[in-house]
């Protein structure tokens, strides 16, 4: 029994109640600790939280999520100067000569929760913060999550419907890390083309209790439900079965779909909505470079297999970079239109912007150095600067476009991004597709918060929807 209180911290999570908060808690409080979480998305960080800590652990599994933390870890030195101070998750090990600059003690992976025990106990023990962390990921026995302490999952994202009425969403994790080293994906630089998987009466305990809450839809958070296939569908007809009526989504990948084709009517039947997958660019030369693993045609015969499936398919784009030009945007827009995707694509996704984080696979890319300058430890990434400047100019609008109308019907939001686009690029307006209104017309399941992977907004967006 450790006699110690901890404070586990979630700056962002996509809007969704933190599963990297109900993890770790679990494990702490099996140890005795003394435990109490913070959404700092939803509810201000008290002082007297900070000043009763003895362990203060932040979760960063995002950029955005990293950033927001800085000044929170500043906040928890000054109020607390004799807490130890952990930072945990993806964005983490890429940052952590940063992290300790400001003031972290301990700086854990993707696989943190045995870890983070583990300096509990240690701090029990009169240990101090200088004894190295293991490198190799570790295989854990996971406990079932405690979210006890958390916001009710009312407060978080909920799934708008297609026929206007919405549901309360919850959120878990079936595996962490993926098979594949794409050179954008942040995932990469930590797990180095590994998973693990969480045990499937983990996951089905964990989204019990979730229903019990009220749940009645969950997302899968993994960053490739396919990367386990055997795994991932043995949980989902087994949470069909508990639970009928619940509905759920996943992320796959493309060249996954294409693969496991045969399981995506399962996915249907099981109560699978939609499914969200990384596309990032029509550019084959592009999908090349980030080394994506699918083509333009895979990604369009994708459309066609979901469409027959009836599963819905969201996908998402890094529509600006280096090599984005404004008549490849308008072919990408015009693509979107002509698929009858306009309400599958959160209109934000057309005005993200690659992020180069430390650690970065794209660091390798030769074609990449031109553009790029030194690390920029405010915003934590290698800035670029395009070679047309038409293109950043017409990044910033399309930003502002999208900002500045968040709530705003997409397909209106969309028609007044692609106006832009085509008349900065010298081409016609588009004309309408002729099955466009009907194609475009029925609404699309989605969750009311931004989805956002390796290529982030500014905090200042987080809100845009």
């Amino acid at each position: 029994m450790l006699l110690m209180r901890a404070l586990l911290v979630s700056t962002y999570d996509l809007g969704r109640q933190p599963f990297g908060l109900a993890s770790p808690a679990a494990w702490l409080r099996d140890e005795g600790v003394d435990v109490r979480c913070a959404d700092t998305a939803k509810e201000r960080l008290a002082d007297e939280a900070i000043e009763a800590a003895d362990l203060v652990a932040f979760h960063l599994p995002m950029h955005t999520a990293t950033r927001l933390a800085a000044p929170l870890i500043r906040k928890v030195r000054s109020l607390n100067p004799s807490a130890r101070v952990c930072a945990y998750g993806l964005y983490a090990p890429l940052n952590a000569d940063w992290l300790r600059s400001i003031g972290v003690d301990d700086v854990l992976g993707g696989e943190f929760e045995e870890e983070l025990t583990a300096i509990a106990r240690e701090m029990d023990a009169g240990a101090g913060p200088d004894k190295v962390r293991p490198a190799p990921l570790p295989r854990l026995q996971f406990l079932v999550p405690d979210r006890s302490g958390l916001l009710p999952l009312s407060r978080y994202a909920t799934l708008q419907m297609a026929d206007g009425s919405s549901r309360i969403a919850g959120h878990t994790e079936a595996s962490r890390g993926c098979r594949h080293l794409c050179r954008h994906c942040p995932v990469v630089p930590v797990y180095n083309g590994q998973f693990r998987v969480v045990q499937a009466d983990v996951v089905l305990a964990d989204v019990a209790a979730q229903v019990d809450a009220g749940a009645q839809h969950i997302t899968f958070g993994d960053p490739d439900f396919f990367n386990g296939p055997t795994h991932a569908m043995r949980i989902v007809e087994a949470f069909a079965s508990a639970h009928p009526s619940v509905t759920y989504d996943v992320t796959i990948k493309v060249e996954h779909l294409l693969k496991h084709r045969n399981l995506l009517p399962r996915l249907r039947d099981t109560g699978c909505l939609f499914v969200t997958s990384a596309v990032e660019s029509l550019d084959d030369r592009v999908l090349a470079l980030l080394e994506k693993g699918h083509t333009r045609a895979d990604f369009l015969e994708v459309v066609s297999l979901c469409r027959r499936e009836g599963l819905a398919l969201v996908p998402t784009f890094v529509a600006f970079h280096p090599w984005t030009t404004q008549a490849g945007y308008c072919d990408l827009l015009d693509t979107i239109d002509a698929l009858g995707l306009v309400n599958h694509v959160p209109p934000i996704q057309l005005a993200i912007r690659l992020l180069v984080p430390a650690g970065s696979r794209m660091l390798e890319v030769e074609e990449l150095r031109p553009f790029i300058g030194p690390f920029d430890g405010h915003t934590l990434a290698y800035p670029w600067v395009h070679a047309d400047p038409q293109v950043d100019r017409l990044h910033a609008d399309v930003t502002s476009t999208v900002g500045g109308r968040p709530m705003s019907d997409r397909r209106a939001v969309f028609d007044d991004i692609s106006r832009l686009a085509h008349e900065r690029a010298g081409l016609p307006a588009p004309q309408a597709h002729p099955n466009r209104l009907v194609r475009n017309a029925a609404p699309v399941p989605y969750l009311n918060e931004p989805w956002y992977c390796c290529a982030e907004p500014n905090p200042e967006q987080l809100r845009i929807v």
